[in-house]
């Protein structure tokens, strides 16, 4: 795969932590990227797992890729920095909000994913894991700020709301609980030749 240019700005090549939207957001600051942490915090609402898992496997590059959001921040944060430990050198992480799909197969903003995106970003920072492009900081600001209100804005978003009304509470609510989940699932495993 190609490298990406230091003189393109969409690479953000020189942060550790970036941050762009779905796979075509990965190719752009991933292809270099020791670590890919893919963020999809809500099933489709019809039940299918496949669409939100399909990606992952599809990412660019040959950096370890792991799943992480509100409910596996820190798990997902202790992953990365247990990595960069492994590779003895800074490690560049590509934070990968997966956004939801519209009916004309586009990807859409997910507030969900900002958010879950933002507090593993923001777990990241408490490890010291902190230089981050401009929209990696935008998206852990964004998480601060709105910690509080996070069980609220899933179940109230585009994307909660395409859940059936009297499931949407005890469906949605489960994947907005910080740090619920310890395990961090491995799409794909850092390379012992890394």
């Amino acid at each position: 795969m190609t490298q990406p240019l230091a003189s393109d700005p969409h690479a953000q090549a020189k942060y550790q932590i970036r941050l762009d939207w779905g796979v075509a957001g990965a190719r752009a600051v991933a292809q270099d990227a020791d670590v890919i942490v893919w963020v999809d915090v809500l099933p489709p609402a019809d039940g299918d797992t496949a669409p939100a898992n399909a990606p992952a496997t599809e990412l660019p590059g040959s950096g370890a890729v792991i799943e992480g959001g509100l409910s596996t921040a820190a798990a997902a944060a202790q992953w990365v920095l247990d990595h960069q430990v492994r590779l003895g050198r800074r490690a560049m992480v590509a934070v990968i909000p997966a956004g939801a799909q519209r009916a004309d197969g586009g990807t859409r903003f997910a507030v969900e994913d900002l958010l879950g995106a933002g507090a593993v970003i923001d777990a990241l920072q408490t490890l010291g894991i902190d230089y981050c492009s401009p929209e990696a900081a935008a998206a852990a600001s964004s998480f601060v700020g709105l910690r509080g209100a996070v069980g609220h804005l899933l179940t109230a978003s585009v994307s909660g709301q395409e859940y059936p009304a009297d499931a949407r509470r005890a469906e949605v609510t489960p994947f907005g609980v910080l740090n619920a989940r310890a395990e961090v699932l491995v799409h794909r495993p850092f390379s012992a030749a890394e």
